[in-house]
């Protein structure tokens, strides 16, 4: 899931969360994508209380970023709700998220 708000300085903070359905069992999850060069390691998500993990970036206006969720270091996960898909060169899509002003 995303949630998305627009600020007034140009960025928009995104909300990244990856459903209790997929994260259940899982130990860890990060979000990797354009905003952090595909760093596996670069942005751990946060475990809630109902399950899912969650992370929250800030990221410019105006621009699509394509993204995945690792979980547990080996699980590659899209987002359902993204805005879109892109295929991407391992045989499989990204999700897309556009911070295009609405």
């Amino acid at each position: 899931m995303i949630k998305k708000q627009y600020l007034k300085r140009g960025t928009v903070k995104v909300d990244f969360i990856l459903p209790s359905a997929i994260a259940a069992e899982a130990s860890s999850a990060y979000l990797v994508g354009d905003f952090n060069n595909w760093d596996e390691s670069a942005t751990p998500m946060t475990k809630l209380k109902n399950g899912s993990f969650k992370a929250t970036l800030e990221l410019d206006a105006g621009r699509d970023y394509k993204f995945r969720y690792l979980v547990d270091g080996n699980q590659w996960h899209n987002d359902w709700d993204a805005d879109r898909y892109e295929p991407n060169p391992f045989s499989g899509d990204n999700s897309v998220v556009s911070t295009h002003p609405q």
